[in-house]
């Protein structure tokens, strides 16, 4: 595959995911109407790597897990503690100001990927992400409040995670031939499992099992869960993690477009401003991108 076409297809998988993980946060908080954050968490991504596994099998791919140490930290980080944390966040604080604490994780990525993967920011990048960040703080309006402050340190401690798992992800790229389904799908097994530790060690109320839940439970473990993160590790390991990082901020903008749209909930003008900094932001950033490889 030609380096056009290569960009081509991460470009095209990351709109996917953007458009996927956006309307997964409104699913996300819906889902703590009929059980707690830790149960459904675990439930959707012990079904979302069931639904990977089977993936493998279909596609003949080799079950043989990554190496197994880098695997297990990428799903401790990535899985276990992102969605544990922005589940556990949903409980006190909403959908849109969760969704947008836990897309700091680019900020953090930019940080951690130059020690790890010696991914040295441009000017651009840095401009890109001033911009984003004075974008955010317009949606945020924290003058205003964030709500819980424990709900706001959960969102924030999550966004660190995923981080973290984002750039070990790439470091296993670098070092290793790794199919991206196979380490989605172990990461998230090994992920999953922990989540159902905490599940069943932290006292929750019972499950109310309808089809509500049950349609919440399908979308969250199908399409935001299986579908989207193995398409996030494709835009992993074909883009630079800056560029990939930083583009994932159009989550949070399509969710609050999306919350206009179905909830009628329009934005402000700081509203407004924030999204239109981000995509500035954005464009820095994707536009520098595509004239600078990954080391």
């Amino acid at each position: 595959m030609s380096n056009t076409s290569s960009r081509r297809g991460a470009l095209a998988a990351l709109a996917a995911t953007v458009l996927i993980w956006a309307y997964s946060w409104v699913v996300m908080k819906q889902a703590l109407r009929w059980a707690a954050p830790f149960d459904f968490a675990a439930l959707r991504y012990l079904l979302g790597a069931g639904v990977l596994f089977l993936a493998l099998l279909a596609s003949r791919q080799s079950l043989r897990p990554p190496p197994l140490g880098a695997t297990l930290l990428i799903g401790l980080c990535q899985t276990a503690a992102f969605q544990g944390l922005e589940q556990w966040a949903l409980v006190g604080g909403g959908a849109g100001h969760v969704a947008l604490l836990a897309y700091s994780m680019p900020f953090w990525a930019v940080l951690l990927a130059w020690p790890l993967l010696a991914e040295r920011p441009t000017r651009r990048h840095w401009l890109g992400l001033a911009l984003a960040a004075l974008g955010l703080l317009c949606i945020l309006e924290p003058w205003h409040g964030l709500g819980s402050p424990f709900s706001t340190a959960l969102a924030l401690a999550g966004g660190v995670g995923w981080a973290g798992g984002t750039v070990l992800s790439k470091r296993l790229f670098q070092r290793h031939a790794v199919s991206p389904l196979a380490l989605t799908s172990w990461q998230m097994l090994f992920g999953a499992l922990a989540l159902g530790a905490v599940a069943l060690l932290v006292p929750q109320r019972p499950i109310e099992w309808n089809a509500p839940f049950l349609g919440a439970l399908a979308y969250s473990a199908v399409m935001a869960s299986s579908v989207a993160w193995g398409l996030w590790l494709v835009v992993l390991k074909r883009l630079p993690t800056t560029v990939a990082s930083l583009s994932s901020l159009g989550v949070p903008v399509v969710s609050v477009l999306l919350a206009w749209l179905i909830l009628g909930e329009r934005p402000d003008a700081m509203e407004w401003l924030g999204i239109a900094l981000v995509l500035a932001g954005l464009a820095a950033v994707v536009g520098n991108g595509s004239r600078r490889r990954s080391p």
